[in-house]
């Protein structure tokens, strides 16, 4: 199937679900977002109020309302148009300091001249989007064009390592002197880049795809496209976390990072 295929059923698909994950994210978002992405997401852009950010794949808003809250301007973008309309819905409050748009984050012809006259901005954001994208290169090669000398870009992924479309979630029992349940994640690809279908939420409507890129990928398209990587930490859930189901993501795997978060910054 070719890329600009595989973009149009991954539209298809976040039209289709738009309804279920505004519904699940609503305006305080999930475990993943709270607990594994938000904190080190806000402590690396640290927005000052009057901040000028641009939030990639905003899906239903969540993280543009959260910056509007810490007083940033927010230029807010989405492919799917039904998840733009949940987020203007929910931002009454914050329309002042939220713009949203319809655009695709693969097409960078779109992309320059929608943002550009909008731009320079100070730091760009995109929560959990990354492997939702078809493409990314064209999103890399634009991000120079509208940030602001020095500007960062902020990223948070599903860890491309242990969080992957070919892993499995393990539970065992072993004897070392006393018997013990060990749980871990098993994993059969990594290195090659390939695309996946999979269910982010067990009862949405139609399987996502996932691409999935191994991580010297997205630093390596940092590095050409003029970026170094000055913030990085893998994130994983406390051991007393709870688990949403009994081999979800939670407490049990807490020496598994299931997300990264990194910072690129603009050499100049």
């Amino acid at each position: 199937m070719s890329g600009s295929q595989l973009n149009k059923e991954t539209r298809e698909a976040w039209e289709d679900n738009a309804e279920i994950w505004d519904k699940r994210m609503g305006d305080e978002g999930n475990d993943f977002f709270n607990i594994l992405c938000w904190p080190t997401l806000a402590s690396f852009l640290d927005p000052n109020p009057g901040d000028h950010i641009l939030d990639i794949a905003c899906g239903n808003g969540l993280t543009a309302r959260r910056l509007a809250e810490l007083e940033a301007q927010v230029t807010a973008f989405d492919f799917s148009s039904k998840l733009i309309e949940y987020a203007k819905n929910r931002t009454s409050n914050l329309r002042s300091l939220i713009s949203y748009h319809v655009l695709d984050a693969t097409n960078e012809s779109q992309l320059l001249a929608i943002l550009q006259p909008l731009a320079p901005f100070d730091s760009a954001l995109s929560n959990m989007a990354l492997f939702d994208m078809a493409d990314i290169e064209p999103l890399f090669r634009a991000l120079p064009k509208l940030l602001k000398p020095r500007g960062g870009f902020v990223f948070s992924i599903t860890h491309p390592c242990f969080n992957n479309a070919s892993g499995m979630h393990v539970v065992e029992e072993m004897d070392d002197g006393e018997i013990k349940t060990v749980y871990s994640v098993k994993v059969s690809r990594y290195m090659t880049t390939y695309s996946a279908r999979g269910l982010a939420l067990r009862n949405q409507p139609k399987p996502q795809i996932y691409f999935e890129r191994p991580l010297q990928y997205y630093l390596n398209l940092g590095f050409q496209n003029g970026f170094v990587l000055d913030g990085f930490e893998e994130r994983a859930f406390p051991p007393n976390a709870p688990q949403a189901t009994p081999l979800g993501w939670g407490g049990k795997f807490s020496e598994i990072p299931a997300v990264i978060v990194a910072r690129l910054r603009l050499r100049s």
